[in-house]
């Protein structure tokens, strides 16, 4: 699930929900949201998240790896 994976990825790198929402450029509630699952993030910033995490979209979408 994309929330708990959010929730994961932000612990890891030891940054608040406020310092996340602000380097990809959106509110903070919005995140917030994101990260209750009350919400899904559009194309445009699941790409910011996938960047600022360092992440692809298809890792954040639970999309298996292929080799």
């Amino acid at each position: 699930m994309l929330a708990d994976l959010l929730k994961d990825l932000r612990k890891k790198k030891k940054v608040t929900q406020s310092e996340t929402a602000r380097n990809i450029g959106i509110e903070l509630r919005t995140y917030v949201r994101y990260e209750s699952g009350e919400r899904e993030p559009s194309i445009a910033t699941l790409l910011k998240i996938a960047d600022y995490f360092d992440v692809s979209t298809d890792y954040l979408l639970g999309r298996p790896v292929k080799d």
